[in-house]
């Protein structure tokens, strides 16, 4: 967090024995202690959340991409099925069709005899 070295803090150190005394700074230093601990977690905390947010934001923009290229499969599957009925709805069209030509073909009377006739040949 601040970058002390270890003869600034002899020095902070020194100058608190003055200031302070030697009866109350174990009291003062234990307070301190507390303090920056508190003040460590509080930054902490801060910092976690924020990645939190930072990962949630990430989280709801790719749920958006998801539902956007799900969407855009949705409409080529849909235009896929589409095609497909149309396609099958024309072959169906057209063997109902032929089916029905050959029908009427075998209900209507031949004209042509069953038994093929016979060209005379002569034979030499």
């Amino acid at each position: 967090m601040f970058d002390i070295g270890f003869t600034e803090m002899v020095v902070i150190g020194i100058v608190a024995l003055i200031v302070i005394g030697p009866e109350q700074l174990p009291k003062v230093a234990r307070t301190l202690g507390h303090l920056s601990g508190r003040a460590r977690r509080y930054a902490n905390d801060i910092k976690n959340d924020i990645q939190q947010e930072m990962e949630m934001e990430e989280l709801k923009k790719l749920g958006a991409s998801m539902k956007e290229t799900a969407d855009a499969i949705e409409v080529s599957a849909q235009k896929e099925i589409n095609q497909f009925q149309g396609t099958a709805d024309t072959a169906s069209t057209a063997i109902s069709s032929v089916s029905q030509s050959e029908i009427a073909k075998k209900e209507a009377p031949s004209t042509k005899s069953p038994v093929p006739s016979i060209k005379s040949s002569t034979f030499n």
